[in-house]
């Protein structure tokens, strides 16, 4: 933390508000590819039986951001019972955004995915759905910058090595529905309905990267850039990025057939990898 003044800045203002136990950094610049321009994600972690100060929290917000007139901090739950809550910020030039996890609840999912159950959940930011896998992802790739007691330390060592089992659920839940997903949009090419065949093709997609991540043995916590991540993995499908480029191509010149061949070639190869 010392190298960056922006988090020199930011964590000490955070941790000493009421109810924050942790504090985590994520994305790009916990796994160090980040650029100038990159995003800050902070977990903000929480105890359910303290809670979290929410008023003391805005308190602290307002003093760091460049517009105080644009905070807007939300409760616990907010924002769903996967992204739960935090605040878009602004800090000096900077995109801060803080997201709200409960200890208890995260070391729940991590034991359930330890034990080869997943969930799948609608979210609004994820098109594919929010996994709970992701929470278990989210901590194994973060670094800590307020760990007093140690509660992340612990829950990082819970995800290292990768659970043979959780690979072996996202398999069962992910894998199938590839070609499930190319055969509906099959059926909806004689209609022309280019939206569902465009939705159903997004959904392959999506379940290419979460097989491709589990057989790695690596976590995904966001389908944005998951499948360029994955055409680089040492288990992958040959020349994957510019064959999902094509796939695009043919779907956006309305040669839908020749897409679904694309995906069905995919999927086979995918299939024998696996």
């Amino acid at each position: 933390m010392s190298h960056d003044p922006l988090l020199a800045r930011i964590i000490p203002v955070l941790a000493a508000v009421p109810g924050v136990a942790a504090i985590m950094l994520g994305g790009s610049r916990a796994r160090g590819t980040a650029h100038d321009a990159s995003d800050y994600d902070l977990g903000l972690y929480y105890r359910d039986g303290a809670g979290l100060d929410i008023d003391r929290l805005r308190a602290a917000v307002m003093g760091l951001v460049d517009d105080p007139a644009a905070v807007n901090v939300t409760a616990i739950g907010e924002w769903g019972p996967w992204i739960v809550g935090g605040a878009w910020l602004a800090i000096d030039g900077h995109k801060v955004d803080l997201l709200y996890r409960s200890v208890e609840q995260v070391t729940a999912v991590i034991d359930a995915c330890r034990n080869g159950e997943i969930g799948m959940h609608y979210q609004p930011g994820h098109p594919h759905g929010f996994c709970s896998a992701i929470w278990m992802g989210e901590v194994a790739l973060c670094r800590q910058l307020h760990d007093p007691d140690g509660i992340i330390a612990a829950l990082k060592a819970r995800t290292a090595p990768y659970p043979p089992a959780l690979r072996d659920a996202l398999l069962r839940r992910f894998q199938w529905e590839i070609l499930f997903a190319i055969e509906n949009a099959a059926l909806a090419v004689p209609r022309g309905d280019t939206t569902h065949i465009a939705g159903c093709a997004y959904r392959a997609l999506a379940c290419v990267a979460q097989v491709l991540f589990a057989l790695n043995g690596q976590y995904l916590i966001n389908e944005k850039g998951a499948l360029a991540q994955a055409a680089d993995f040492p288990v992958t499908v040959r020349d994957l990025a510019a064959r999902v480029a094509e796939v695009w191509r043919q779907i956006g010149v309305a040669d839908y057939a020749a897409a679904l061949r694309t995906l069905h070639v995919l999927e086979s190869e995918l299939r024998e990898t696996s």
